[in-house]
């Protein structure tokens, strides 16, 4: 009878040596050019966007360094300033191109307008329109989304403002897909059949009517709020137009400090910037109010339920002082 040899058992076996991956071939970089914008980022993570023109000069803290040696570089290159500083070539974020842009009113943060373009369920060809341009920095978030194919039409009242945005997004090479505005809403809007609509106002249910008329049936809407009163008053206003899929939210933003030895929550976080509200354009001529949410139909049963206990209560009390029978107390619903 043969026996067969008991296995060896290795506890700190060795690994079969893994051949070494055959490189794959670096694809040609693509390199910078004349009229591009591009970003810089120093060792010490200060950030700048600048278009690369001829002749000119980038100056900061560092040192500077001429146009001519940014253009033709690639993508991901480090060039040195001429006091020997590495500075890093790279092509702008839409969070770069959103928080570089000159301000003159308070931009929405790139956490709000990042959840607003996943919320609208924005792509390329959808039609948007946004009432209160500001400084353009929503603009080009909504823009970056929607191009090539699609538009944005935006409205804004005050000229100095106005022409801020129009040469942010001139400048960040957006302006192709943008339909500007200088006018009021309050007599509506020029477009109809929209995909998406966005009011940053002070009072958005005002306009909701208007709202209504440009909105195609299944709409988007969405405002941002920086008060619950406000949110309020919207959410009354969008019950009482006949809206549905009506939400709420707020985006909070904490950041990790990349140590991989220790990874602990940075010392600033993004937190409250504003109230979400998000709501579709229906059709139910019949009862719109089916289509509020299962809170709302709650809070208004309960409340319904307590006017009933309460004028019945009322009643006891006055056949009570009449000499008449004494009841238990009456309870709220759970």
């Amino acid at each position: 009878m043969t026996h067969l040899a008991d296995p060896v058992i290795q506890l700190n076996p060795t690994p079969n040596p893994t051949p070494s991956p055959t490189p794959s071939p670096t694809p040609d970089p693509r390199l910078t050019q004349v009229d591009e914008l591009v970003l810089l980022v120093t060792q010490d993570q200060k950030r700048y966007l600048l278009r690369l023109r001829e002749g000119r000069k980038f100056h900061c803290h560092l040192g500077l360094i001429e146009h001519a040696e940014l253009i033709g570089q690639s993508l991901g290159t480090t060039v040195f300033t001429q006091l020997g500083h590495a500075v890093l070539i790279l092509d702008p974020s839409l969070s770069d191109l959103m928080t570089h842009i000159k301000r003159g009113t308070q931009i929405i943060y790139p956490k709000d307008a990042a959840y607003l373009v996943h919320r609208l369920s924005l792509r390329a060809g959808s039609r948007v329109i946004e009432a209160g341009t500001g400084s353009g920095g929503l603009t080009t978030a909504l823009a970056w989304a929607v191009a090539p194919t699609g538009t944005i039409y935006t409205y804004e009242t005050r000229p100095e403002i106005y022409n801020l945005a129009r040469n942010n997004l001139e400048r960040v090479g957006l302006l192709s897909h943008v339909k500007m505005h200088q006018k009021s809403i309050e007599d509506g809007f020029e477009q109809s059949g929209v995909d998406a609509l966005f009011l940053d106002v002070r009072e958005p249910w005002h306009f909701l009517p208007a709202v209504q008329m440009a909105l195609r049936p299944g709409g988007y809407f969405a405002s941002l709020l920086p008060t619950t009163n406000q949110v309020s008053d919207l959410l009354f206003g969008l019950e009482a137009v006949g809206f549905s899929d009506i939400a709420v939210e707020e985006i909070l933003l904490r950041a990790y400090k990349p140590v991989p030895d220790r990874l602990r929550p940075d010392d600033n976080m993004v937190g409250h910037t504003g109230f979400l509200i998000f709501a579709r354009h229906i059709i139910d001529p019949v009862d719109p109010s089916r289509w509020l949410s299962r809170d709302r139909k709650r809070y208004a049963a309960r409340t319904q339920a307590a006017a009933t206990i309460r004028k019945e209560e009322e009643r006891r009390v006055e056949e009570r002082a009449a000499g008449g029978l004494k009841y238990p107390p009456m309870n709220l619903p759970d």
